[in-house]
């Protein structure tokens, strides 16, 4: 299949034809112009499919307006698709805490469009480890509670690390987003038909869903976006 920009290999559609329709029909034709071009520097980079799928982008972008966010978390960066998305679409005054271990490929492929759309003002881009600066943030007795959305797309390892320090910094009916949480659909398929190199990531997506399901502290939706996202709503 031939699509504009970033390919769309890492969704969890099977039927390529599908994609293309969703694609072209649904996301591209609302898709902003700063997105776009992100998208498409993006899509020349060897690991293109990191990125954010853009219509699992364009769900994150309504999640956003719905709950009214301003002040946000994202927990992975890569070149900036889903972080460009969320500063375009909170208010000029909103504030985005963005955590990645290296911000080499935000600096040469992302900020250039995100200073060229004017929103770099809205973001705090810290270069770590995420758990080290989510404690950080719970030091200030302030920060309990006081966001209103998180989305991570980042090593699935510490995905419940995240999640637990995520509890207490998202506020009750605030929004955690997790990404590739159907792991290109592995997770669904029998252990001897998975790829070897995939398969303790295929591991980690089905016990931190699990995790998520049995968690009382929340309300979830698993959505069949992109490679998968469990959309986490705080009730306690």
């Amino acid at each position: 299949m031939e699509s504009r920009g970033m390919k769309t290999a890492k969704g969890v559609l099977q039927n390529d034809e599908l994609s293309h329709y969703i694609l072209e029909t649904s996301v591209y034709p609302r898709e902003p112009a700063p997105l776009k071009e992100l998208r498409d520097a993006t899509a020349s980079h060897p690991r293109a499919s990191l990125a954010t799928a853009p219509d699992a982008a364009q769900l994150l972008g309504m999640l956003l307006k719905l709950i009214g966010a301003k002040k946000t978390i994202e927990i992975g960066v890569f070149t900036g698709y889903s972080l460009l998305l969320t500063a375009l679409t909170i208010p000029e005054d909103g504030k985005i805490v963005a955590i990645d271990i290296n911000r080499e490929t935000y600096d040469q492929i992302g900020l250039p469009v995100i200073k060229k759309a004017g929103v770099e003002h809205k973001i705090d881009f810290i270069e770590s480890d995420a758990v080290p600066v989510l404690d950080k943030l719970l030091e200030n007795p302030e920060n309990d509670g006081s966001f209103d959305f998180a989305y991570v797309d980042a090593d699935k390892l510490n995905n419940w690390n995240y999640h637990e320090r995520l509890m207490k910094l998202v506020k009750v009916g605030g929004l955690v987003v997790y990404d590739n949480t159907l792991c290109r659909g592995s997770v669904a398929l029998p252990d001897e038909l998975v790829p070897e190199p995939r398969k303790q990531r295929r591991q980690l997506a089905i016990e931190h869903n699990q995790s998520l399901a049995a968690d009382p502290r929340i309300q979830i939706s698993h959505a069949s976006v992109g490679d998968g996202m469990m959309i986490c709503r705080r009730i306690i």
